[in-house]
């Protein structure tokens, strides 16, 4: 269960810096919409991932203390 958290906050933290430093590079480029949606909007879901990478990483660094 632990490496299978690792792994899901891994994954959604590479994809939160992804879709932010995508939705970055497109708003300094000057195109306010990406696929329908406001830069912004896509900046904000990419640190949405992130964050949910930092709790899950949080839960299995705690499961882990508690099984020790």
């Amino acid at each position: 269960m632990y490496k299978n958290l690792v792994l899901a906050g891994s994954i959604a933290g590479i994809l939160g810096i992804s879709t932010c430093f995508i939705a970055g590079l497109a708003r300094i480029a000057g195109y306010y919409y990406l696929a329908g949606y406001q830069s912004t909007t896509i900046f904000n879901v990419g640190i949405g991932l992130m964050v949910f990478a930092c709790l899950v990483k949080l839960d299995a660094l705690q499961s882990q203390t508690k099984q020790q």
